[in-house]
């Protein structure tokens, strides 16, 4: 497969870019973390901000209302100095992200969530609607630099009424996934470099976990490879992003997979659009650059996509 795919620049010139949604005009709205804002890159290429959110917007997703749904970290870590967009030490002091909402058209936002169950919510990353308009959502967790608060999964609904933190004392949860049926979750664990699979018992209802993992496991991948975000083709394969090895890496639910190099050792996210969804729109962020290619194989549909 990697070598059916050919990338083709986008844009460049953006500071640390993630959450990609290809929209139905050609453009692509993505957050750029290090700028702090949600932005839209036109089909020429050419970035405009659409808000400025602060702290450190991490993943976006188009939500039932046509607005769009930001997991902001809450400027969990600093960056290093120079054009390369490398995350840097943490703030001397952290008080948790939030679940932002911003509208399109005029970019104004407000904030859903900060906490769940009277506690702060430690680094949102990353979220995916169902078909019933709720999102499951990761916190990545937060260090200091030598204490780790840990992660977990939640779901929540749009209109800011219910949160519910289904699993906790994760390592670093980043990307989330449904599977094309949405009886499947699926999560990748960054620092364990690991995929796993969470059965669903009905929209926004896990099932108890079967043993310690909490989950199933998928797939554990060799040597230093971190995962970050994800999407799942039509056909219920999850697309990767990995870090270090600068790619995608394509599991099959069974636990193989194969990876596609991107140029960008921080290869952060991939969204599919298009008319046949075979238009991947890949972020590689340390470089801040935008990719397209055309996929093997047709995305799986969005719950709200245009």
């Amino acid at each position: 497969m990697p070598d059916a795919v050919e990338l083709a620049l986008v844009a460049e010139g953006l500071r640390f870019p993630e959450g990609p949604i290809a929209m139905p005009d050609g453009s692509v709205v993505l957050v750029e973390m290090r700028r702090q804002t949600l932005s839209r890159v036109g089909a020429d290429g050419r970035a405009t901000v659409v808000a400025t959110l602060g702290g450190g917007p991490n993943g976006a997703a188009l939500g039932p209302d046509g607005a769009v749904y930001v997991c902001n970290n809450g400027g969990a870590w600093g960056w290093q100095d120079g054009e390369v967009h490398l995350p840097g030490a943490p703030p001397a002091v952290y008080r948790g992200g939030s679940i932002q909402r911003v509208d399109l058209a005029t970019g104004s936002f407000t904030t859903l969530y900060d906490s769940c169950d009277g506690r702060p919510l430690n680094s949102p990353n990353d979220l995916v609607f169902d078909s019933s308009g709720g999102f499951w959502f990761t916190c990545f967790g937060q260090s200091d630099g030598e204490l780790r608060r840990l992660g977990g999964i939640y779901y929540a609904r749009a209109d800011g009424t219910q949160i519910t933190r289904w699993r906790s004392e994760q390592v670093s949860p980043n990307g989330i996934g449904l599977s094309p049926d949405q009886r499947t979750l699926y999560m990748a664990d960054t620092m364990l470099g690991r995929l796993y699979a969470y059965d669903l018992t009905s929209p926004g209802v896990m099932a108890p976990p079967a043993n310690f993992a909490q989950g199933r496991i998928v797939c554990t991948l060799p040597g230093f490879q971190w995962l970050d975000s994800m999407a799942v083709e039509a056909g219920g394969r999850i697309c990767v992003a990995t870090v270090w090895n600068g790619g995608i890496t394509v599991f099959e639910d069974s636990g193989s997979y194969e990876q596609v190099p991107c140029p960008d050792a921080i290869t952060t996210n991939i969204c599919f659009g298009g008319a046949d969804l075979r238009d991947a729109y890949i972020t590689c962020a340390s470089t801040g650059k935008l990719y397209r290619c055309r996929w093997p194989r047709e995305g799986l549909r969005l719950s709200f996509q245009r």
